[in-house]
């Protein structure tokens, strides 16, 4: 049965109706509704961006035809619903690959869209929203719009992270990017310190495409923000690849852990031995692209690791050129916390600007790591966090988020009003009423 809530399972909410889509052709008139709605994908979104709490979610997924695709160009249209999961499916095996892919493939492409994901290579191709050039619009004011860089350009901005409020992405226009095989070229570098980590970065930011770090957040001085850097490029051997991309296997999580099974001694002894499992400074090889980009897919329901309690998560960008030490002082209130958990994700973004009004993505670092729900503990930790986020001209992303204030909020989007007269009338979620009611 499918869940209709968070992938954090935070915060708790019912709504009215859940109203499923299936056929372009056949959608029901929006303006007789008599609550507001929301679109509704694959649920991974962490927060509540994704839920209507009282309200009437739209369930996208039955919209999941491929429309066309052409193989000289690379430009595949198909509709909103459709996962990346069934597009790699598709297009992998004749040589191309998503622009740009979050760390989960199971995500719909109005999802990627109305979020502007984000991922490895933001440094060089930017986000998800950069590489549409075209999508179809629902809305119940409009009925159908096209929208593109050059045709209802306001709304085309508007809806690239627009969080799903400005209406129902029906298909979508995706720029692919061609690839030589379906392998990664990588290396995985063991740092000591945050300073090493970035010295790692500015290194990598010309060779290689792809980029990420995981990060013992418990760990401090004089072993602050220690990780394990990982940097790759799509593996171009000079005869070609014969081999054929396998599948990944799945490891199934059919129930849900003690609410105590993520603790700081479990945290504490998982990142000690992750660190340690690299005995080499650097090691490298060639590797399938499903365990580059998506670890934690191998792991089918891993939000289970958190039991029935859930978990919130955090993801930031600071601006990091004029110094680093706000990233240093986040790295010690979470260690000196105990809080936090195993899965981390710690990388730098480019100055690729994303047309979105509310894309989150900007020039420095971002920061995303789970916290295990502990009530008014984790609450208390997570506004200090915010307090240095934002005397340092940083931001939140909404799409990780289910407890930034109003004020959080419009500090991050100062293009928010503007987006607010795009949004169609009829669309809300609980996320957009509880930063803008406060």
């Amino acid at each position: 049965m499918k869940r209709y809530e968070s992938w954090t399972r935070q915060p708790k909410v019912n709504h009215q109706t859940i109203v499923p889509l299936h056929w372009r052709d056949e959608l029901p008139d929006l303006s007789q509704f008599d609550k507001l709605v929301l679109p509704f994908g694959l649920g991974r979104s962490y927060g509540d961006s994704c839920l209507n709490e009282h309200g009437i979610l739209l369930d996208v997924t039955g919209l999941n035809q491929f429309i066309a695709f052409d193989e000289e160009t690379g430009i595949l249209r198909c509709e909103g619903g459709v996962s990346i999961e069934e597009i790699l499916k598709m297009i992998v095996p004749r040589g191309w690959f998503v622009p740009v892919t979050a760390g989960t493939k199971y995500v719909s492409v109005g999802g990627a869209i109305a979020n502007d994901v984000h991922g490895k290579n933001h440094h060089t191709a930017g986000t998800f929203g950069c590489h549409i050039p075209q999508f179809e619009l629902w809305r119940s004011d409009r009925g159908r719009v096209i929208c593109s860089p050059t045709e209802n350009k306001e709304l085309y901005e508007a809806t690239i992270g627009g969080l799903g409020l400005t209406g129902v992405i029906l298909w979508a226009d995706i720029q692919l990017k061609r690839i030589p095989t379906p392998f990664i070229d990588m290396e995985c570098i063991k740092f000591r310190t945050i300073d090493e980590f970035f010295d790692l970065s500015e290194d990598s930011h010309e060779r290689y495409h792809y980029t990420v770090s995981w990060v013992d957040c418990l760990a401090q001085e004089p072993q602050l923000g220690r990780g394990l850097f990982t940097r790759g490029n799509f593996y171009d051997p000079p005869l070609g690849a014969k081999k054929e991309p396998r599948a990944l296997p799945m490891i199934p999580m059919p129930i849900d852990l003690p609410s105590y099974a993520v603790n700081p001694l479990t945290v504490k002894l998982f990142n000690e031995l992750y660190y340690n499992k690299q005995l080499r400074k650097k090691i490298g090889g060639v590797i399938h692209y499903n365990p580059f980009f998506y670890p934690l897919d191998a792991i089918n329901d891993w939000y289970k690791v958190y039991g029935k309690a859930g978990f919130l998560q955090y993801q930031f960008v600071i601006p990091y050129k004029e110094t680093r030490e706000p990233i240093k002082e986040i790295f010690r209130r979470i260690a000196k916390s105990g809080q936090g958990s195993p899965l981390v994700v710690f990388k730098t973004f480019g100055d690729i600007k994303s047309p979105g009004m509310l894309s989150f993505p900007r020039p420095g670092v971002t920061l995303a790591l789970d916290f295990a729900f502990r009530g008014e503990k984790t609450l208390k930790l997570l506004d200090e966090l915010d307090r240095i986020v934002f005397e340092n001209g940083g931001a939140l992303y909404p799409a990780k988020d289910a407890r930034m204030s109003g004020a959080s909020f419009r500090a991050s989007y100062p293009r928010w009003e503007e987006f607010a007269d795009y949004m169609d009338p009829k669309f809300s979620s609980s996320f957009w009423r509880r930063v803008t009611s406060s």
